[in-house]
């Protein structure tokens, strides 16, 4: 629980420094990594088997990532690329201490309840140091994210406590659909060619990952029955 709570934590730190210094489907999209590294902490964690599909998915989504990182000392951003890339590192293994608490029954609610605890009080700290008063339209949008994310936390805890992460992953990629239409729209952010060109590459060998499951699955409940 501890190092769920701990790098969930980390995770969010990353996202939101991302967020706040790239474009938001880019931030959005480092963050999807999570999944894939789900998969790799999987193997040392809970000890399940990963295949080789779900390997090369792995380095796909891993090159998928350069086009976005743009890892050049030239590019401006490379800096927040890496802690948005560090927090869906993160991210990934906060997902699947999540996966091993839901083998043991430990219920989603008390899940999200010591995460949440965890992290406003690693946090509570800094904010008490760098406090800044906020207006009454700015305290609503702070209130509405943390509803948002709320929901999100619940729903995506359940999702990866009665199912496999491979199999829950391709679904966690609308978020950038909507990351980039918000952008757009609220920001003005249009992604650069490269990183379109990645979130191509990452969402393909998702998808991909997601009909392999399936099949795989499909052909094991087959065998059972005959």
């Amino acid at each position: 629980m501890l190092m769920r709570a701990l790098c969930g934590t980390v995770g969010i730190l990353c996202n939101f420094y991302a967020i706040d210094k790239l474009a938001l489907a880019d931030a959005s999209m480092l963050n999807k990594l999570s999944p894939f590294f789900a998969v790799i902490f999987s193997i040392f964690i809970l000890k399940e088997k990963a295949s080789p599909k779900q390997i090369i998915a792995v380095v796909i989504a891993f090159i998928g990532s350069l086009f976005i990182i743009r890892p050049t000392f030239s590019n401006m951003e490379l800096i927040p690329s890496l802690v948005g890339f560090l927090g869906g590192v993160a991210a990934g293994a906060a997902y699947t201490f999540v996966r091993y608490m839901g083998q043991r029954k430990v219920k989603g609610p008390v899940i999200v309840f010591c995460f949440s605890l965890f992290s406003c009080l690693v946090t509570l700290p800094i904010m008490i140091a760098g406090f800044q008063p906020m207006s009454a339209l700015q305290l609503g949008i702070l209130l509405l994210a943390g509803l948002f994310a709320a929901g999100g936390q619940f729903t995506i805890t359940g999702a990866y406590s009665f199912a496999p992460a491979k199999e829950v992953s391709v679904y966690d990629y609308s978020q950038v659909i909507f990351a980039a239409i918000a952008g757009f729209f609220l920001f003005g952010q249009i992604p650069v060619p490269m990183s379109i060109i990645g979130y191509v590459v990452i969402i393909s060998v998702a998808v991909w990952t997601f009909i392999q499951n399936n099949k795989t699955t499909n052909e094991t409940e087959k065998r059972k029955a005959d």
